[in-house]
């Protein structure tokens, strides 16, 4: 019995703006739909990044778009791992050559569960205990502190003195950002692919997350959702250790399409809603939370500042993982042992002008290994007659 249910585009995607990529037969298509209809933008820019990276992507699409036959909502049922028919057209993450970025700590919850994570020194059991401690000194309610001010770093010596520092309430409430690499370019799946848990880690989890598209001059062009599966265990031993909890095979998902800004649509749109989780293991477990995109801590537009200028340089544009307002901490094996992925496990995430990103927990050697790179996708691109920029 098929496993992977609930994916859904946007509730308005008819009359919305998207960027899709689509494999097709003769390989992957970046894609525009435009209040319903499709349009093929590969014959005019090979890829994603350089149809975004034009000064007017919308504009581009009647310009250069290609009109083509697509039906969406199939199109997307048809990219569920456990039923897919290869011969018909499925959904890839919307973006192919962009760097994939994320930020650490944006929200008070999630900067107190890293907090919490370094001093359990990536022992789980610990944690309970030691969350009732932080919060005993600290509070759990940082949302407040705008990071960088005044009161932030008064706040921050009282903790020195108490000692009580900690490198994650510097990037939380300090002010430089936590920008750091999720994956290489490609490496991201798309909706209903598994997601990928190193089996090292006894302690992971979702990070359920808005994600900004930005184009190579530092403009922010749309938004999508994603999850940036973490392993919690293994940062918690040392945040040097973070290229190892975050980037594993299949542990970046994207989509299920990047939605682009216009049409009734924009940045505070995204910073307006309201994202779900949910997570059904196969185990009978279920955990379902929510979580407000705009408890973020920093101004997106600060961070993508940070991100991108005159001593940060994207020519192929970026992506960039807002940070997450989840932590699950619901207990699943034992009582004080909190919650941790098993292989099984299906993760929705979901806001209704977004749409919902559905994908099957499976061990890191048990998902299909990554092997459509940058250099391949160039070779198909010139195989197919297409531009390779």
């Amino acid at each position: 019995m098929p496993r992977i249910e609930g994916m859904a585009l946007p509730e308005d995607w008819r009359d919305g703006c998207f960027a899709a990529r689509v494999m097709m037969p003769d390989g992957p298509s970046a894609v525009a739909v435009l209040r319903g209809a499709a349009f093929d933008m590969t014959p005019g820019f090979g890829t994603v990044s350089a149809w975004l990276n034009e000064s007017d992507p919308v504009g581009a699409i009647r310009a250069r778009g290609v009109p083509m036959p697509l039906d969406l909502p199939a199109t997307l049922a048809n990219s569920a791992h456990d039923r897919r028919d290869p011969h018909r057209p499925w959904l890839l993450p919307p973006i192919d050559l962009q760097a994939v970025k994320a930020c650490g700590v944006t929200y008070a919850r999630s900067m107190l569960e890293r907090v919490i994570e370094e001093r359990c020194r990536g022992d789980a059991s610990q944690a309970e205990a030691v969350r009732a401690e932080v919060r005993d000194i600290i509070g759990d309610d940082l949302s407040a502190v705008k990071p960088g001010s005044t009161e932030a770093m008064r706040l921050k010596a009282a903790l020195v003195e108490r000692g009580w520092w900690s490198q994650y309430l510097e990037v939380g409430i300090g002010p430089d950002a936590e920008i750091f690499t999720k994956c290489q370019p490609m490496a991201a799946v798309g909706p209903g692919a598994l997601i990928g848990v190193h089996p090292v880690s006894h302690w992971s989890n979702p990070e359920p997350e808005a994600v900004l598209a930005v184009n190579a001059r530092g403009a922010i062009l749309g938004a999508m959702l994603g999850n940036d599966v973490n392993l919690r265990d293994v940062e918690g031993r040392s945040a040097l250790l973070l290229g190892r909890a975050k980037d594993n095979n299949a542990s970046c998902a994207l989509g299920p399409v990047l939605r682009l800004f216009g049409d009734g649509f924009s940045l505070d749109d995204v910073l307006a809603a309201e994202i779900a989780l949910t997570i059904d293991g196969a185990d009978g477990f279920r955990l379902e939370e929510r979580g407000a995109v705009n408890a973020i801590s920093r101004d997106p537009r600060d961070i993508v500042g940070q991100l991108i200028g005159p001593h940060h340089q994207y020519p192929d544009g970026a992506v960039l993982f807002l940070g997450t307002p989840f932590s699950p901490s619901k207990d699943r094996t034992a009582p004080g042992q909190g919650f941790t992925h098993k292989p099984g496990d299906l993760v929705r995430i979901a806001t209704p002008r977004l749409g919902a990103l559905v994908n099957e927990v499976a061990r890191t050697d048990a998902c299909p290994p990554w092997g459509f790179g940058i250099g391949a996708l160039l070779a198909n691109l010139a195989q197919r007659g297409l531009p390779r920029r």
